[in-house]
């Protein structure tokens, strides 16, 4: 490895259109208390250079950045890779997309350090799957420049970097989260929120109660937020004591049934809880007339 660490430049990709968020401003999208966009731009604090190809956001940064669009406008990632490269000095160029909320400045320092040694082009994370994640990598400035093609709006990246000699580091499904869809922009809120509970093992599997939530609703093709699962693990338990136990996830199937022929309302499932606590309280010997009167209310 050379005696001197060779300085590097950060190009963050912010044009995407997000079509799989319903066109929302991705990199715009608040995770814990900064947005997606603010949370790369921490990793690449030690850049020579930053420069953020897409629309010019307010971002609270520690640093100056680079604005640059790509030509033209929502061209792809190589059309904003090219418009990057134009306003980089340095010798290796960090290329990430502004959607990833768990990319830290210790990724981006192993990453360096992997392109360093002079015997590859470039860098890239794998995820526990083994996919290789083209915008989150690492990159020779004059590689990149001599593997962009003559017209470059509408191309794939893969098709870019997928011929160049690279190393490849294997990483956890945390560091490669990137938010391409509602359930993954859920899935690092509830990462965030657990400050470090439920993170992703050695083999990339989550078995936190919030990451199960997010992933069972998207197999189910259902918005995680529309659960209030406090109140349905609450349910449950009383359900459980004053009945049995299998009434348990049997009442909280129902709730879901109520819930759902109310059109999926959030508020829903909130009445449905409320209507079943209240009928918990008429058996376990209440009043009856106050149980009738809450059922109602609900």
């Amino acid at each position: 490895m050379n005696g001197r660490r060779t300085g590097w430049d950060a190009v963050v990709l912010a044009g995407g259109l997000a079509r799989r968020l319903g066109g929302v401003d991705k990199p715009a999208l608040t995770i814990g208390e900064k947005t997606l966009l603010e949370r790369v731009l921490t990793a690449v604090d030690d850049a020579q250079e930053v420069i953020v190809v897409g629309p010019r956001r307010p971002v609270a940064a520690s640093r100056h950045v680079v604005w640059t669009r790509e030509r033209p406008p929502g061209g792809g990632p190589v059309a904003a890779l090219a418009a990057g490269l134009e306003l980089v000095g340095a010798p290796l160029v960090a290329v990430l997309a502004a959607d990833l909320p768990f990319v830290t400045a210790g990724t981006l320092d192993a990453l360096v350090r992997a392109v360093d040694d002079g015997k590859v082009q470039g860098a890239l994370l794998a995820d526990p799957a083994g996919r290789r994640q083209y915008l989150t990598g690492v990159w020779r400035t004059s590689a990149l420049r001599a593997r962009l093609p003559v017209v470059t709006a509408g191309v794939p990246m893969r098709s870019v970097l997928a011929g160049l000699p690279v190393r490849v580091l294997p990483a956890d499904a945390r560091v490669t989260l990137d938010c391409d869809r509602p359930a993954d922009v859920e899935r690092a809120r509830c990462w965030v929120r657990g400050a470090g509970s439920g993170a992703p093992g050695q083999d990339g599997r989550v078995s936190s109660l919030d990451d199960w939530v997010v992933d069972a609703a998207g197999a189910l093709d259902l918005d995680p937020a529309l659960l209030d699962v406090q109140g349905v693990l609450d349910l449950a338990r009383e359900v459980a004591h004053a009945v049995e136990r299998p009434a348990a996830p049997l009442t909280a199937f129902l709730v879901g049934l109520a819930a759902g022929r109310a059109g999926g309302d959030p508020r829903a499932v909130r009445l449905a809880t409320d209507r079943v606590l209240a009928l918990v309280a008429a058996r376990a010997g209440g009043d009856a007339q106050d149980a009738q009167r809450r059922i109602q209310d609900a």
